[in-house]
This record gives C-alpha cells, structure tokens and sequence, in this order.
C-alpha cells in the first residue's frame, strides 16, 4: 500500500475514535506528548486545597497517610489528580484560590469542593466560575510577561511561578465534574427531574470546553462521574428502601442516572471531536473503573466497599476528624488501616482506593480512544509527520483493534 493510500485509510480509521497507539511510533520506542502546564476543573474529587482556602479548612486526619498533615484534600492521602502529575513528571497542582506557598508554573487547579458545573448547589465555584478564574488567569499571565500590567502595581516579578504564554496552547485540560449535580438534584427535587437536567449540565460544559479552544487549549482529558449510587452515604440513606439496591449493593436508581449522564457525556465528546478538528478529546470512563473496584473490592484486598474509615452517617452526622459521644456510644472514631478501605469519609475515596483506580485509568484500559494519558495528545493531525513505515505499523494495529484485539470502553 503507498503511503499517501495508507494515510487516507488511516486518517479514516482514526477520525473513527479508535487508537493512535504509542507502540507504531516507531523503533526507538514510544513517543511521549510533553506537557508543560496542567490545568484542572472539578469539584472535591479533584480539589488540592480550593476549598480549604476560600470556605471552610479540611482538617486532620485529612492527609494523614502520605503527606503527613492537612493538605486541602478530602482524603486521606493522593487524590487521582495527584497521580495524573505523577505520571506526568509535573508537581502536584495548586489550587488557585490559596494564596499561599503557590506555585503554578506549571499549570493551577480551578477545582472546589462541592462544586458543580451549574450555578446553584453546594458550592459558589460552579464551573464558569471557574472558567472565569481560568480567563484571567490567562490575561494577567500573558500580560506581565508582555509588560502590559498596570503600571500602578507595585509586584514583583513573579514569572518564575506562572506558566509561559505558549504553554497554555500546549497543556492538558482535564474536567472532573458532575457528581454534584446530580447529588444535590437527588436531595431537593426527584430522580426524573435530575434525568430532565442532564442535557442543560452537558451544554454547558460543552460550552466551556469551546470557550477553552477559543482560548487555545487544544488537548483535553474528561472523567465521566463515577458510581455515585454506591458511595456509602448513599447506600446508608437508600438501603431501607425495597428493591433499591442492585447485586452489590449500591443505589440503582441513582446509578441508572449517573449511567445516563455519561452515556450523554460521551455523545457529547464525540460532537465536540467533530466542531473542534484540532482538538484531542480522550473520554474516561470513571464508572466503569470504580464500579469494578467496588464489585469485586475483597478480592482486591479492601474490606467491605460501604465501610468508610473517617466520620459517621449511622443516626449522627459527623464530620471526618470529629468525635461525638451520644447516650455512651463514640461516633466517628478513625480506622486503624485506611488502606483497606475504599471509602476514606463515605463520600470520597481513599489515597489506595485512588491508586487502584489510576492504575486502570492512566495506561488508557478506560478511556475512548484508548490511549494512555502520556499519549492524550494525538489525532489526526499527527498523522503527516508520521513516516511510512510509522503509518504502516499503526495500520497493522487498528487492523487488530478492528477485529477486537484492543480492549475499549
């Protein structure tokens, strides 16, 4: 086959939404896409310490497993966040809001506690809150190191701690957010009215992530929400309802919602491949990977997925890091091996918990195409720098995906 007839098969193929692997880059092994700056938007899943900043600090024991004390996390230790950087040799995140110790030269996190991509719920960061912090984030960036700032600003010169203006076309924009929507929909309204609100909460996102491409991000990276029928909190407040709970024990009607909303989430970031040409789009499927995690949670060594280390929601409501005692009995005691536990508070996963999950998110087992998150840069764009022998050996690849050799989502 000559090169050019191989790359409009290849150009088809991919288009498709299938693999642009690292292995067909040829012999001297795989190509890695560099990175200089992330920047993420979410809600508590993702916050390194937004909220503790700007509402209410995250306190001991948060933290305590691997960084010793506090960190801003609603967890015991490494949000999946925190392993995303891992792997790609950058710092852990700043959270915008906290105006001490930052450090965001290579990118910043937007992400809140609580938040939600609609206005209204738990949280006043909402997305286009977010998106709004993100903008002048951007503007006041490119315009100190363009010497454009107020005059009458007494700073000094800070450029060592902001990304440079070419690395916003070139960072990773990942999207953690959802969850809240549909949690805060679940306590004030009814599950049909969450199903109605689906298709508003995605158009707007929809909308940042446009607003995004006109600001020149180009690669993007969107976790679908997760299980959120089986997080303990849930399950404790549904379980005495009859025929609420599905084989392993979560809510299903309100996994049945969040299922909808990523089925909607996915159709979402297929349009958005097709209105953004040059735009990288790599969809993860974060239900199924926590789903798994939750189904088969003893065999992987954790004890029961709905028994949560920190706090209470059994007849008292108690914060993690805080203690009752009520007619003799102690509420909200700490386990003694967070690690084996799933849940770190009942509502967020704990630093083991967000290890197995990256471990099956990163290398791309779960995202659409299925690429692993050091090759989240690719598409069809690629392609023309490719050589022949590069766009054969991808061909012979997609051949096998075709046929079912590569596993999806």
């Amino acid at each position: 086959m000559d090169s050019m007839r191989l790359y409009g098969v290849l150009r088809l193929v991919v288009v498709g939404f299938l693999v642009l692997p690292a292995v067909a880059l040829g012999g001297s092994g795989p190509r890695r896409c560099e990175f200089p700056a992330i920047f993420n938007f979410g809600d508590s899943n993702s916050d390194t310490g937004g909220r503790s900043a700007a509402l209410s600090e995250v306190h001991q024991p948060n933290g305590e497993t691997f960084f010793g004390h506090p960190s801003g996390r609603v967890c015991d230790g490494r949000l999946i966040l925190d392993l995303i950087a891992e792997e790609l040799k950058s710092p852990y995140l700043s959270a915008y809001l906290d105006s001490i110790g930052t450090d965001f030269r290579h990118g910043a996190n937007f992400a809140t506690g609580g938040s939600s991509i609609r206005p209204g719920g738990y949280s006043p960061f909402h997305l286009w809150i977010q998106m709004s912090q993100f903008m002048r984030f951007k503007s006041q960036t490119e315009a100190l190191y363009n010497n454009q700032l107020d005059p009458s600003r007494k700073i000094p010169s800070v450029k060592s701690s902001l990304p440079r203006p070419k690395d916003f076309s070139k960072a990773l924009y990942i999207f953690d957010i959802g969850q809240n929507d549909l949690a805060y929909g679940f306590q004030y309204t009814t599950v049909e009215q969450v199903r109605l609100s689906i298709p508003d909460m995605l158009s707007q996102l929809s909308q940042a992530v446009h607003q995004l491409y006109k600001e020149g991000a180009r690669i993007f990276w969107v976790h679908n929400t997760g299980p959120i029928g089986c997080l303990p909190k849930s399950v404790i407040n549904d379980r005495s309802k009859p025929g609420n709970l599905d084989q392993n024990g979560c809510v299903k009607p309100q996994n049945e919602i969040a299922q909808e909303f990523n089925r909607q989430l996915k159709d979402m970031v297929f349009k958005l491949r097709a209105q953004l040409f040059d735009a990288a789009l790599t969809h993860v499927d974060m239900y199924s990977a926590k789903y798994a995690l939750i189904s088969n949670a003893k065999n992987e060594g954790f004890v029961d997925p709905f028994e949560f280390c920190c706090g209470s929601y059994y007849g008292y409501s108690i914060d993690c890091g805080k203690k009752e005692i009520v007619n003799g009995t102690v509420y909200g005691n700490l386990c003694q091996n967070p690690s084996r536990h799933v849940s770190w508070d009942g509502i967020h996963y704990s630093e083991s918990a967000n290890l197995w999950i990256a471990n099956r998110i990163l290398n791309g087992s779960f995202s659409d195409p299925p690429v692993s998150i050091r090759e989240a840069c690719y598409h069809p764009k690629n392609l023309s720098s490719f050589t022949s022998r590069q766009l054969q050996s991808i061909y012979n690849h997609q051949t096998k995906c075709i046929k079912g050799w590569c596993r999806g989502v």
